[in-house]
């Protein structure tokens, strides 16, 4: 176990704890087990408010305010290659560039998702061709943060539109792959998207998995 590992050791703890206090909440029928749960969940609130600047406010909402059975949440990112050129898209948020995407939508399949950040952050119209990979994140040096996330890349092809930013982006562009700009490490890293590279150089290459 690396440094780093044992450092952020306290956010697996507080997403754990955080897990089964959801998963108590829910299920749970004696009124004291459910104060024993809510005392859980008030823990893993604590942790993240004692090693975060978000404040408990914004942890009770953005962390502990969801019930149902805790399950890891799912990120999806559109690959649109053009000319052995990726296409990546500027976020407004951090200033920092991504593959397009983002959490998937209810009622929406991972394809659908896709087509959609697409059109959404950079304006095209795209058609899905195959998953690329499935990341947990956890795995991949992203920044710490409270929720366990798997990330699906799925590489698409334009078939119309023009590059146009949207509400979340202010830039549309296509990079090489020795030319790429500072990413949004929260979103992808570097090497998650030079490894996307590997399917232009290999389109038959099998799915990354973790």
């Amino acid at each position: 176990m690396t440094e780093h590992d044992v450092s952020l050791k306290w956010l697996d703890w507080a997403k754990q704890i955080q897990s089964i206090a959801q998963i108590g909440l829910t299920y749970s029928k004696d009124v004291y087990d459910l104060e024993r749960f809510q005392a859980l969940r008030e823990i893993s609130v604590d942790i993240l408010d004692t090693y975060t600047l978000a404040g408990k406010e914004t942890i009770n909402l953005s962390f502990a305010n969801e019930s149902g059975y805790a399950t890891p949440k799912v990120d999806i990112r559109g690959v649109v290659f053009e000319d052995d050129r990726i296409l990546l898209v500027k976020e407004k948020a951090d200033g920092a560039w991504a593959l397009p995407g983002g959490w998937a939508d209810i009622g929406y399949s991972p394809s659908e998702v896709a087509v959609k950040e697409i059109r959404e952050e950079a304006g095209f119209e795209v058609l899905p061709i195959r998953l690329l990979a499935v990341l947990d994140k956890k795995f991949h040096n992203h920044p710490p943060e409270p929720y366990h996330i798997y990330k699906m890349f799925i590489l698409c092809k334009i078939v119309g539109g023009e590059a146009l930013v949207g509400v979340e982006t202010s830039e549309v562009r296509f990079f090489g792959e020795n030319e790429l700009p500072e990413l949004s490490a929260e979103r992808n890293t570097v090497a998650q998207v030079r490894s996307m590279f590997d399917y232009v150089r290999d389109p038959d290459k099998a799915v990354r998995l973790d």
